[in-house]
């Protein structure tokens, strides 16, 4: 029977699925079953964190977890709380806004889409001006960080004005969730989405809801699929503490592990110092190996940022890439539409030194490639 060798996983310098810990790793070597009253205890444990996370109390938001990725949980609002006669407004400023007008596209939702430079943020004011004119308009839906760039798009004065209009405010925050400080309930944010292996350090295997309440509750037989009705899916977890379908047990058990480690490291204000920590040392080490950034500093997050390709004759992306892997590290291709970019993210569990030693790689990469900036 050949056995696994072991070895030190390589670092991932990504937007997801990322580094985790070796304890988390480890919650993961558990058989429980999906109907057991210990697995159903996890399951609570994780709803409330998730509350806790947010800011908010049972009864003003639920939680709801929800088998598959990141976009399940986006398209199981998008087709769970939007009525037969609603609309979408889709503000874009990258590939994850487009995905949301694909999603309607697919499920036949009425949507309408307001599109911004990738390297700006959506401004109130076009927004404000479209929900007065379209009075279809009952739900407007942005990406929070959005990871095409990196940008960190503003979201209280959006989320008052579209509060104000009587239209419901839909948060896609996948890669902010846990490491960027955001008051719900003040950002006026009625659903925000998130998965398992982002800024919380699980694995992949569940995506989750956080949903307002009193919009919520209007929402049952909205829904345009069975396996991602998100009211079924809440009706089965306030019945009996189950997922209504097979559960990724493993990754949920991750996760309620992830969530104390989290709070260990002091929340979202101690994971954000860390992870700014790791972007602040990255950032001064690629400028000074020549590096310029794809957004402007004060647009950026740290998360995850975009580099544009070097101006030089020898640079090749896929070369670069390779030879870093090689090398233990794993960095990310560019998304960006309009530039050749890569990407490099400071999130999950990675610290100043692996920044720092990411970018001697980096330097000794471009040596090997003949490159000077």
């Amino acid at each position: 029977m050949s056995s696994i060798p072991e070895s030190k996983d390589k670092p991932l310098f990504t937007p997801g699925p990322l580094t985790t810990s070796r304890t988390v790793k480890q919650a993961m070597l558990k058989d429980l079953g999906s109907r057991d009253f210990a697995f159903i205890q996890v399951i609570q444990e994780i709803r409330n964190g998730l509350l806790a996370l947010a800011g908010v109390a049972k009864g003003d938001y639920e939680a709801i977890p929800l088998q598959g990725s990141g976009t399940y949980a986006v398209e199981a609002v998008l087709t769970s709380t939007v009525p037969r006669d609603g609309k979408v407004l889709i503000l874009i400023n990258g590939a994850y806004g487009h995905r949301m007008v694909k999603i309607c596209k697919t499920a036949g939702i009425d949507h309408t889409s307001l599109e911004f430079p990738e390297d700006a943020c959506p401004e109130v004011a076009p927004v404000e001006e479209l929900l007065d004119a379209d009075a279809a308009i009952t739900h407007v839906a942005v990406v929070h960080c959005e990871t095409t760039t990196g940008i960190v798009n503003p979201l209280r004065e959006l989320g008052m004005m579209v509060r104000g209009k009587g239209r419901v405010f839909f948060v896609d925050a996948m890669s902010s969730f846990g490491a960027v400080p955001v008051n719900v309930a003040d950002c006026r944010i009625d659903y925000l989405v998130s998965s398992s292996n982002k800024c919380v350090e699980g694995v992949p295997g569940f995506s989750y809801a956080i949903a307002r309440r009193e919009p919520f509750m209007k929402t049952k037989g909205f829904a345009r699929s069975l396996s991602l009705d998100l009211y079924a899916q809440w009706e089965g977890l306030e019945a009996n503490g189950q997922f209504r379908f097979t559960p990724p047990t493993h990754a949920l058990l991750a996760f309620r592990q992830a969530l104390r480690e989290l709070e260990d490291e002091g929340g979202v204000a101690g994971r954000a110092a860390r992870y700014r920590a790791n972007y602040d040392v990255m950032i001064q080490g690629m400028k000074h190996l020549g590096f310029q950034t794809y957004l402007d500093e004060e647009k950026q997050g740290y998360i995850i940022t975009s580099f544009r390709y070097p101006n030089h004759p020898n640079f090749d992306f896929q070369v670069f890439y390779k030879q870093l892997n090689e090398k233990g590290y794993v960095i990310y291709p560019g998304k960006v539409s309009n530039a050749d970019c890569f990407r490099i993210g400071t999130i999950g569990r990675i610290f100043e030194p692996d920044m720092k030693a990411l970018l001697a790689a980096i330097r000794d990469t471009l040596d090997e490639m003949d490159i000077t900036l």
